[in-house]
């Protein structure tokens, strides 16, 4: 009979884990030498190969010798730990990678700090020891201390540690080991790893911990069998965490997973993790279980989220041109199936029928989820995003989240980070030399005025520096922060842009828009070079005579301007503006697009 462990691969972001998994589908014959696999396989989603990260959990399975070993490479991002949380709950070990010339980063504390609170033995694997600047010995003291501040018991600080590269494919017990292959480290998962525990006789019953929609078998939930076994066919029904039934059915379908496949199985046992078809309305942390059983599995509760954003219909007077899916409706059944399979995002309906309010752990996490419905082909309105405050229940204080940011720089730029960290009420609490010539300088900040800072960071830094942040707690609030920028500069016509008048405009400020592009009134076509906001007509053309000739508008040789990305944009506007995104623009816009009404709300606020 195979055996089976289930371990998770938990790490900081960019330490390797997906490559790790690459190495172990490579040696352990999941891939043929000669089949053509993408880098990277894990990340399967779009935008995780763009952006280099893992966003969604994701489980595959390796069979070495006669050990099966299913494994769950998690994100390793701060706005994606809602992922980590729930995989933990499925596994009986974990990996934890830690780069052997980095160290410990804020994300290995707060992966660290989840599987340790769930009792789990990890092995440590430094990786990348085949870098120049790893410092592995360095590393491994810094990994222990970690471990005793998130005081870890005694069984697990008697961690096994192996040495790896998994670029390189090769893993050692111990320095000086001859580097051959991953054998070391198939071996010590599966001698370490206990086996899973579960009563194959009991009813059966799993908790759900993933859930994803197929065009062919509909919903499908994910999940570790914790007792009794499954077979296709069989009548189900499943528990809310009350112990309230959802709803009865049958499960048309079971799917093992093999490598990067799933595969169709009859039967599964206890301790295997699986995926089930034929449930309507059960989700995330929900039980699916015998008819007998009337008591659910206790599901782990997610931390809280710390930043919300405004989703409106877009109401510009382009809107509709550009995306299919603009009702509110559309939008709104979006949104409530994303919060349905991704549990650190709540979704709250407003008194504006067309409005939304969308909670999530981070600017990263909302843009991704922003980012995604733009390629669905949805047109969104989107406000900047807000911190969600607290109340102290015993003094009535009002709380705001803080972050425990951790940034990496060269020595000549420690000056303006601190600076600027001191204007956002960031308070420091530690400052070190670091590896490769870099100090390391640790802050706790509130999170809103962490808002829009990692754009100007890696300008300040000139892209060398490297930020982490990591949610902190609640605190009392900590009082005003200076407002960031400048005026903009907004159209006061519709039309498509002039390279005769942007040229003109040039002297006022930098600019956003290229000509030919469209505009409307009450659009943000730049940024003043001033403080106060400025209206502009971007669509002044040349008067023709006899002297001034059309032609001459060709000599016109304007500064690129500059175009911001989803995230740059969303942290760039005020209170008072929107950005409109739809699947092929993102535009920047006043949220009242006629200036009287502008004028009217800005006396308001005076009073």
């Amino acid at each position: 009979m195979t055996k089976l462990r289930n371990i998770a691969i938990i790490a900081h972001v960019d330490h390797g884990k997906t490559t790790l998994v690459d190495a172990m589908f490579r040696q352990s014959g999941t891939f043929r030498e000669n089949q053509a696999v993408a880098e990277r396989a894990m990340d399967s989603n779009e935008l995780e190969r763009e952006r280099g990260i893992t966003i969604l959990a994701k489980c595959t399975s390796i069979l070495w010798n006669d050990v099966r070993f299913n494994i769950v490479d998690t994100p390793g991002h701060a706005d994606f730990g809602g992922e980590v949380e729930r995989i933990l709950s499925m596994v009986d070990g974990v990996l934890l990678l830690v780069d052997a010339a980095e160290g410990p980063m804020p994300q290995t504390k707060f992966v660290m700090m989840k599987a340790l609170k769930q009792g789990l033995r990890p092995i440590v694997v430094l990786n990348k020891a085949d870098r120049p600047d790893a410092r592995a010995d360095e590393v491994l003291n810094a990994v222990f201390d970690l471990f005793v501040a998130l005081e870890a018991t005694d069984e697990q600080l008697d961690f096994p540690v192996i040495y790896a590269s998994a670029k390189e494919g090769w893993a050692i017990k111990a320095p000086g080991d001859e580097k051959e292959s991953l054998t070391p480290l198939f071996r010590i998962i599966a001698e370490h790893v206990a086996p899973p525990k579960g009563d194959v006789n009991a009813p059966f019953s799993m908790l759900v911990t993933t859930l994803e929609a197929d065009p062919y078998l509909g919903r499908i939930l994910t999940g570790r069998v914790t007792s009794g076994a499954a077979q296709v066919n069989m009548p189900v029904k499943t528990l809310n965490h009350k112990g309230e039934i959802i709803e009865q059915s049958r499960l048309t379908k079971i799917l093992a997973f093999r490598g990067l496949k799933r595969e169709a199985v009859d039967r599964v046992e206890a301790g295997d993790i699986v995926a089930v078809a034929g449930l309507e309305k059960s989700t995330v942390a929900d039980t699916i279980c015998a008819l007998e059983v009337n008591t659910p599995i206790p599901a782990l509760p997610i931390d809280p989220p710390t930043l919300v954003m405004t989703f409106s219909i877009n109401d510009s007077p382009l809107a509709g041109r550009e995306g299919a899916k603009v009702t509110s409706r559309v939008i709104r059944d979006r949104l409530l199936r994303e919060a349905e399979s991704n549990v650190a995002i709540q979704i709250h309906e407003t008194a504006d029928r067309d409005a939304f309010e969308v909670a999530g752990r981070g600017e990263l996490q909302l843009g991704v989820l922003i980012e995604t419905m733009r390629r669905e082909g949805y047109e969104l309105s989107i406000s900047r995003p807000r911190v969600v405050y607290q109340t102290d229940p015993k003094t009535n204080e009002r709380l705001e989240p803080m972050e425990e940011v951790q940034i990496d720089v060269d020595d000549e730029f420690t000056g303006v980070v601190v600076e600027k960290m001191g204007t956002r009420k960031g308070e420091m609490k530690d400052m070190r030399p670091s590896s490769g010539g870099k100090t390391r300088i640790v802050f706790i900040a509130p999170a809103r005025g962490l808002i829009g800072y990692l754009g100007e960071f890696l300008t300040d830094t000139r892209g060398t520096g490297v930020m982490s942040r990591l949610f902190h707690g609640y605190a009392p609030h900590k009082g005003a922060i200076e407002k960031r920028r400048n005026g903009v500069l907004i159209s006061n016509g519709s039309g498509k842009a002039v390279a005769y008048a942007l040229n003109n405009l040039e002297e006022r400020g930098v600019l956003f828009i290229n000509p030919g592009d469209e505009v409307y009134e009450g659009m943000i076509i730049g940024e003043n070079s001033r403080e106060n906001d400025l209206e502009v007509n971007p669509l002044k053309a040349k008067q023709l005579s006899n002297v001034r000739a059309a032609g001459k508008d060709e000599a016109i040789r304007l500064t690129p301007p500059r175009i911001m990305t989803l995230e740059q944009a969303m942290s760039y506007i005020g209170d008072d503006e929107r950005v409109e995104v739809t699947p092929t623009a993102i535009r920047l816009r006043k949220a009242m697009l006629d200036p009287n009404a502008r004028k009217r709300e800005s006396r308001k606020q005076e009073d």
